[in-house]
Order: structure tokens, then sequence, then C-alpha cells
């Protein structure tokens, strides 16, 4: 943060008498707090799909390159490059993947120390940018930072295991470093243009959305530098677009040279189309969230603003244009099927700051009576909207987007454990959860959604179905099968009469409308008794563990998440 703090003006950074500085450094510490306590809600939760990220960091840091599993194809499986790099450098220092930390598994500490970290950064950079516009900078810093712990979808998605936390710091300080240097008519100055670059860079290189942001400081000069020459705003955006392109261009001419692909795997699992008009429609899914109260509350703050003037209107449009960048790439990105809005993190940080500063910016104009008024309304305003959050934090706590450690025990430890009492010695395993499973699983894993599977992916996108079921039972035969839900629905393998032919049921969830559940193949199975045995295996520990995912969704699985675990299994005679 230092480095960074010398492309803001000195005037800009936490300081002034001990007193203030005090305040400041109390306001950042309680929001972060808050936050941490919010997220301790959620107990040792961390969703599947930031497992995937944590194989590759086994694998990566175990010298096997950037693979799901030892011996597997390179495959861009990741869409996060900064953060993976995060776990790698956490796996090779000892503090992630190796057992218990400070009595927690370090596959649950790790990221979320880190996420905390990050919140952390977040609300440094807003101090940085409230100490530049107001006297009593404590007052804003510490309202945007109890208000993004009182947000679910902000604190769930950054303590996830996922990249949301880096994302929305990265973001953050990106803006921050905008507001602030618009204000102190320092835009064109080359030590900005870098920085800028360099955030968007990172903010890229975290997740493929960000690359958005490149845009920031081009248009930030166009709209707060117009009485500059034309041509040094050019040419100070073009260097802020040579800084950005240096680490981008490295990494894709790496992903070029080792998967053979300008894109990493997952956009073409993820089938991301050309944006339409109807996509702006999504938009109501923000507004819905935050509630419809408080969203045309802000807009209120926002036209006062504008049309009265503020003393920091050149960091308002800042702010402006870093949330319409957001809200543009959250339009443009496919629907995500997770809970609680996963890719509206940095939108979240941005207009937080945004209409808490206007509230600072109202109150400083008002008489105290006015001030009395003004919160008053402002309670009732927020009561629906955090109804609507307490909702939200209850409902994920108790069915959390599918748990790490459940998938571990269910596609790792169980399957494992269907392979030794078959004794298949090279079994392969097709299924759709794959963070959990590729930590735990000794079997060869055949990815169903397509993120870690070059074929599956391009069978996705070219939305052939026959193609991929045609691969599945002629070519590939993996020795277990598991479909479930909107899968057996969306590529029809389970319903193949192929399935009939080739596969026996283990674990049938007699789903009226579709075959669910697990499949092991017949010419894998050495006897009617082996049959016998697995599916008594099946019916005792797949029930338990589907009713430990309700039970104890936010619980952990052990110290470590180890591939090849299985479990001793006596069978007791029907």
């Amino acid at each position: 943060m230092e480095i960074l703090g010398s492309a803001i003006s000195p005037t800009s950074r936490i300081g002034g008498d001990s007193r203030h500085r005090g305040a400041l450094v109390s306001a950042v510490a309680a929001g972060a707090a808050a936050i941490g306590a919010h997220a301790l809600h959620y107990g040792h939760w961390i969703a599947d799909d930031a497992g995937i990220t944590f194989a590759y960091a086994r694998s990566i840091d175990d010298g096997h390159g950037p693979v799901l599993q030892p011996d597997a194809d390179e495959v861009e499986g990741y869409s996060n490059p900064a953060w993976l790099f995060l776990h790698v450098l956490g796996r090779a220092l000892g503090l992630f993947d190796r057992g218990n930390l400070l009595g927690i598994p370090d596959y649950v500490l790790f990221p979320k120390a880190v996420a905390w970290l990050c919140c952390l950064g977040t609300l440094i950079a807003c101090a940085v940018a409230a100490r530049r516009v107001f006297r009593r900078a404590w007052l804003p810093t510490a309202g945007v930072g109890l208000a993004l712990a009182a947000n679910p979808s902000y604190v769930i998605w950054c303590f996830s295991g996922l990249e949301n936390s880096l994302f929305a710091m990265t973001v953050c300080w990106l803006a921050v470093l905008l507001f602030v240097a618009a204000l102190d008519g320092r835009l064109l100055t080359g030590r900005v243009a870098c920085w800028a670059g360099a955030l968007a860079a990172v903010a890229m290189l975290t997740r493929p959305d960000g690359a958005i942001y490149v845009l920031a400081y081009p248009l930030v000069l166009a709209i707060c530098a117009r009485s500059a020459p034309p041509g040094a705003r050019f040419w100070a955006a073009l260097l802020s677009c040579r800084v950005f392109a240096l680490p981008v261009v490295v990494y894709l001419a790496w992903r070029l040279t080792v998967f053979g692909e300008w894109l990493p795997n997952t956009a073409t699992a993820k089938v991301q189309d050309f944006p339409e008009l109807g996509d702006l429609l999504r938009i109501g899914e923000l507004v819905e969230y935050a509630g419809l109260p408080v969203t045309l509350a802000a807009g209120l703050l926002l036209v006062h603003a504008l049309i009265r003037g503020t003393s920091w209107q050149r960091g308002l449009f800042v702010l402006l244009v870093m949330l319409s960048l957001g809200l543009t790439a959250f339009v443009v990105l496919e629907g995500d099927w997770m809970a609680l809005l996963r890719f509206a993190t940095p939108i979240w940080v941005v207009a937080t700051i945004a209409v808490v500063f206007l509230l600072a910016e109202l109150a400083r104009v008002l008489s105290r009576r006015q001030v009395v008024a003004m919160s008053a309304i402002g309670v009732l305003v927020v009561a629906h909207t955090a109804s609507g959050f307490v909702t939200a934090a209850t409902s994920f706590a108790r069915f959390p987007t599918v748990p790490l450690c459940y998938v571990a025990s269910r596609f790792g430890l169980t399957v494992n454990t269907y392979a030794g009492i078959i004794g298949a010695e090279h079994a392969t395993f097709l299924a759709p959860d794959l963070g959990g499973t590729a930590l735990t699983s000794r079997l060869e894993l055949i990815d169903m959604a397509g993120l870690a599977h070059e074929e599956v992916a391009g069978r996705i996108a070219a939305a052939d179905m026959a193609g991929l079921r045609d691969d599945v039972f002629e070519r590939w035969k993996p020795t277990f099968i598991h479909s479930r839900g909107d899968w057996a629905m969306g590529n029809g393998i389970t319903s193949d009469p192929r399935m009939n032919r080739d596969y026996h049921f283990v674990f049938d969830y007699r789903d009226p409308i579709l075959p669910n559940g697990d499949w092991v193949r017949k010419d894998s199975v050495p006897s009617a008794a082996a049959l016998a045995v697995l599916r008594r295996y099946a019916g005792e520990v797949v029930v338990e563990r589907d009713a430990w995912q309700r039970q104890r969704p936010l619980a952990a699985c052990g110290p470590r998440l180890r591939p090849g675990v299985t479990e001793t299994f006596t069978p007791v005679p029907p």
C-alpha cells in the first residue's frame, strides 16, 4: 500500500494531527473487524469452485505444472491467475494445503485470512479518499466499513475462497488513485498513468472481466481533464495502456505456449455470448437486492450533488466512471447460477463509497436539525434493505452454495471407496462438481462441466450434447458417473439408452423425471457380489453425507484434503 501511496498526493495520505489519525485508523480497524465478524457467521464454508484453484496450486507447487491432477492434460481450468499465484505462494511457504494452522484447517484459514487482508486494504483505500475531501474522514470511512460489513453478498463472496476480495480491493485502489489524482490535478502525471495501468492489469489477471478497467483512466481523462491538450491526454492514456499490456501480454504468451489457447478453457465452457440489449435488465437484480428505497435515495443524493455541485465534483465523476464500468461488466457476463450476485462484489464497494460520501457531503451543508431529520428518514429507508440482508445471510448460512467439504466427502472419499470395493486400480470418474473432488480423488477425473476438460468444453460451447454423449459412451467409458439435477437435464447422459446398456446403478436418487445418482460401468464390476457390496456401501454413506450437507454445511472436513483416502467397509449381510 505504501508503494501505491507514492502515486497519491501527500495531502491525501492518512495523517494530520494524532487525534485525527488515530480516529481514522480506528475507523478502518472497526470496519475490518465488523467484516470479519460477519464472515464468522459462515463458519468454515468454502465454495467448491475455489477447490479448483486450490488443486491447481497444489499441482504447480508439487512440480506437476498447471494441471488439475498429476499426469492430467494441461488445461487452464481456472480464470484467476493472480489469486492462484497467492495460493501457490502460500503453499510454498507452508501456510496452505499443509494441515492445521492455529487449530484450523489451512485450506479454510489461509484463503479467508488473505480475504480479510484484502478487505482491510479496501478500507484503507477508502480512508485515503475520505481524508482528501472530509475533515472528519473517520466518519465516512466507518460508514463504508459498516455498510460493507452488513452486505451479505460482499462478505460471503469475499470469504468464499474465490478471488472476489482481491478483485474488489484492486478495483477500489484504482478508483481511489484516480479520485485523488483528479482532485489534485495530477491525472496527466506519468506515475498516475503507470499505476492506473498496473492496477487494471492486476484486475484482469484476477478475473477476466477485470479487463474492462483498462478503460477507467482514458475515460477519466476525457471527463476530468478536458482543459488539458488532447495530445497530452492521448500520450498519458497510451502510457497507461502500455503498462497494462506488458504483464497481460506476457501472461497471454505463456497461455498460448502452455495451453495453445488465447482464452482460458473456463471461458469456452461457460459459453460467454455477445451481450444483448435485454441484458441491461440484469441491473434490476442489483436493485432488487439492494432494495428500491435505498436505490431511489442514492439516485436522489446523486442528482442533488450534480445539480448543487460539490468541492470534489471531479472525484464524484471518477466514482461514476468506475461504477459504470462495473455495471457494464456485470450485464455483459453470463448470469451466474450461484446465490447472491457473485459478480457484483466490486460494484458494492464503489457504490458504497459513492453513497456514503454523498451522504457525508449532504450532512456537511445541512443544519443540525436537518441532519437529525435526514437521519430519521435514512433509518426508515435502510430498514427495508437491512431486513433483506438479514434474511439473505440467514438463508445462505443454512443452505450455502455447494460446500467444498461436502464435495470432497461425497465425490472424493465415497468414490475412492467405490473403486476400492470393485478393485479398480485405474478408474475414471465423470462428474460435474470438481473442486473438492480434485483435492481428494485418486481417480482420473472427467469434468462434466468442462471447466478443466478441453473436449467437454468444446462440446458444450458448440451445444453438441449428442457428441458429448458419444464421447462418454464410446470413447471415454468412465468407470463411474455421477449426475444430478440440471446436469442430467442439460446433457442427457443419464437418459441415453446406452446408460442402461453399459452401467449399473450404484445409488439412485429416484427422481421422478430423470435418472439421478451414481453409476458404475458393468465391465468394471467383477461379480454380482461385488455390486451388492457396492450398493450396500452407497446406501449407507450417501444418504448420511447428503444429510451432512444439510445439517452441517459450514463445517470443515479434517485438517487436510488428501487424494486417495478410502474407507474400510465391512458389509453387513442383508
